[in-house]
């Protein structure tokens, strides 16, 4: 007999050799239906493979992240077989889940594969999983599985085996397919109700623009067709919010491919927009003791060999720029913590500085693959809203509680309601893998844990996901169509510290090493205006948007007042332009409610003889006439409720 612990604590004895679906079983067979994948002792598990001793289970439904990942795994498998049956010869490369489905990279060798294949690689999926075939694990030896896949000629696959330690290999099977994997998967392909092929793409090997270009075959699959069908409506909802659409119709931003890939220009509106954000979180962070500071946006190869960026981002980087001095390079900037460093170390510090909180919009550049780029979320340039706050390790909660209070705030200033918060602690039976104290990381770890239960933020504890260098917390937000994107970060880190030789002096006139805190509410200001535009499907908060207000003159005669109008509004901090389009006023107020211009003035004969506006609000309609003055100061009072109002009401 072997003991199973729950995850509430309760102790079973099951035979030995019972699998993590008997175990659902023995609860109600009704649950055992929904049970997709299980860990067991930490380790992913297949719901059919045995469990040999004594152990700790958990069990994954799909509503859980583990529960997906086992099923788009397993749907990767699913594609693969039909790719197989559909186009003979073709070669593997890899297919893992994703965070919305799945994807397979393959060689189509002489086959030529197309958007009008996707129906019939869906089709066939479908006929497929009503096979209903197992899946079947097999632990096979690194020669044997070499022999195995070369036979068939799957160079990808004998790379990857080549890599791996012989003794650690295991192969996925399901009715004529057999792949190289370390799983988990469901027992079958029977739960897959729902397919659909989402796009076609192309792919380096092992993202290495020198090596072969891939076919890379995105898809997605569902236990119900419903949640399929629901998930088609929200891709459509999607296009429409697409931020790379919005931003052009907006006039926020453009790319040139002159400029070259993934280095977004700011156009003025955008440029507007982007200044209205940082100076808001200046203002958030001047009121919490922050120092702003600028870095160049180079600094010498040493720096970075120093910090260990090289050695980990270095083949992500930009090539080194080389001087006329023998020997001498230096790099784009890939990071500003280094450079952070450096002017914590221009000076001697004692415990009486710390905390010293260092703050900058530093513009970044990474080599971020071709094929990856997107938009503004994966660009080659980016700015960071990042800060250092170098502290003794017994301040560490009270500055991650601050720095909990700033994100919160931001938060609620741009109606980003639903989020989740995720503790990453190390792994307590692998601590090999991380740098510092045991001391220390208790410190730290417990530092967030109380944080986080004194700011009543239920947040998930993860073993084993924190950094090497120290614990950290992630704020995951979902958007309005509800995707999630990971904004807001606030790492420990004793690493860079220890790099750096950096040191106070203590109370005891000791030298002492500080912690370094790292954090980004936006991330970059390019990503987070991108999430921020699909959040809102570019109805931008009062506050941040380019134009609050449109001024519409119902004929030519009364453009001259329109535009006194706007000059009035200006002098009270109301962005506002006018339309003085030889257009009909109903057509006018059609283009600019589009425009999602969230107020339109109308004005006429009588509001200029009484030296008053017609307001109408997108979304609300008519609101009546009222003096220009007295419109701006309401404006200006919502502004002022929306970044200091509700949401200060966190702070304190």
């Amino acid at each position: 007999m072997i003991k199973i612990t729950f995850p509430d604590g309760n102790v079973k004895e099951f035979e030995k050799g019972t699998t993590p679906y008997q175990i659902a079983e023995s609860i109600s067979p009704r649950f055992a239906a929904d049970v997709l994948a299980a860990k067991v002792n930490g380790n992913k598990w297949d719901i059919s493979r045995p469990i040999d001793e004594d152990a700790k289970i958990e069990l994954f439904k799909w509503d859980s992240p583990e529960g997906k990942h086992a099923f788009w795994h397993s749907s990767a498998h699913l594609m693969a077989e039909a790719l197989q049956e559909l186009f003979p010869g073709v070669k593997f490369g890899i297919g893992p889940a994703i965070e919305n489905g799945f994807y397979y990279d393959i060689d189509p060798g002489e086959h030529k594969i197309t958007a009008e294949d996707m129906p019939r690689i869906e089709k066939k999926m479908m006929e497929i999983a009503a096979r209903k075939q197992p899946i079947v694990r097999e632990e096979i030896a690194k020669a044997d599985a070499l022999k195995m896949f070369g036979e068939k000629g799957e160079v990808y696959k004998c790379e990857l085996i080549d890599e791996l330690e012989d003794g650690t290999i295991t192969t996925y099977s399901q009715g004529g397919f057999t792949d190289l994997c370390r799983g988990p998967h469901l027992p079958s392909m029977a739960p897959i109700k729902a397919v659909k092929v989402t796009s076609l793409a192309g792919a380096y090997w092992r993202g290495d623009e020198k090596r072969q270009q891939l076919v890379r075959v995105y898809g997605i699959t569902f236990p119900k067709k419903k949640m399929l069908d629901e998930y088609l409506v929200m891709l459509e909802e999607a296009k429409k919010r697409d931020h790379r659409k919005l931003g052009k119709e907006m006039e926020l931003f453009t790319f040139s491919p002159t400029v070259g890939q993934g280095l977004p220009l700011w156009l003025p509106k955008g440029a507007a927009l982007r200044d209205r954000l940082e100076q808001f979180l200046r203002k958030i962070q001047k009121e919490y003791g922050y120092l702003q500071v600028i870095t160049p946006h180079i600094g010498n190869k040493m720096l970075y060999v120093t910090s260990g960026h090289w050695a980990k981002y270095g083949k992500d980087s930009f090539q080194p720029i080389k001087t006329p001095e023998e020997g001498e390079e230096y790099l784009l900037k890939p990071m500003n913590c280094p450079h952070h460093c450096e002017i914590y170390k221009a000076f001697p510090r004692s415990y009486r500085d710390l905390p010293l909180r260092l703050a900058e919009f530093g513009t970044v550049y990474r080599y971020e693959q071709s094929g990856e780029l997107h938009g503004l979320t994966r660009v080659r340039g980016f700015t960071q809203d990042d800060a250092h706050i170098f502290c003794r390790p017994e301040q560490i909660k009270d500055e991650f509680l601050k720095v909990m209070d700033i994100i919160l705030y931001i938060f609620k200033a741009l109606d980003f309601k639903n989020f989740e918060a995720q503790i990453s602690l190390r792994d307590p039976n692998n601590k090999e893998k991380y740098i510092g104290s045991d001391e220390n990381w208790k410190l730290a770890e417990q530092a967030i844990i109380e944080a986080c239960a004194e700011k009543g933020l239920n947040a998930t504890q993860v073993e084993g996901e924190a950094a090497f260098y120290g614990p950290k917390l992630d704020f995951m937000v979902r958007d309005a169509i509800g995707r999630k994107w990971q904004l807001g970060t606030i790492q420990v880190d004793y690493n860079l510290p220890e790099r750096f030789e950096l040191e106070f002096t203590g109370s005891d006139n000791q030298k002492h090493r500080p912690v370094m805190i790292h954090r980004a509410p936006f991330g970059s200001m390019e990503r987070f205006v991108a999430v921020l535009l699909e959040h809102t499907a570019g109805k931008l908060p009062l506050w941040l948007i380019p134009e609050q207000a449109v001024v519409l003159p119902i004929s030519e005669k009364f453009n001259d007042y329109a535009f006194e109008v706007v000059k009035e509004l200006d002098k009270h901090g109301v962005r506002a332009i006018v339309d003085d389009r030889n257009e009909k006023i109903g057509k006018k107020i059609r283009d600019n409610e589009l425009k999602k211009i969230p107020y339109l003035l109308i004005v006429g004969e009588k509001e200029q003889e009484n030296g008053e506006i017609s307001v109408r609000k997108q979304g609300e309609g008519d609101k009546g006439s009222m003096k220009i003055v007295n419109f701006a100061d309401a404006l200006n009072a919502e502004v002022e409720a929306m970044t200091s109002g509700e949401a200060q009401a966190d702070k304190k």
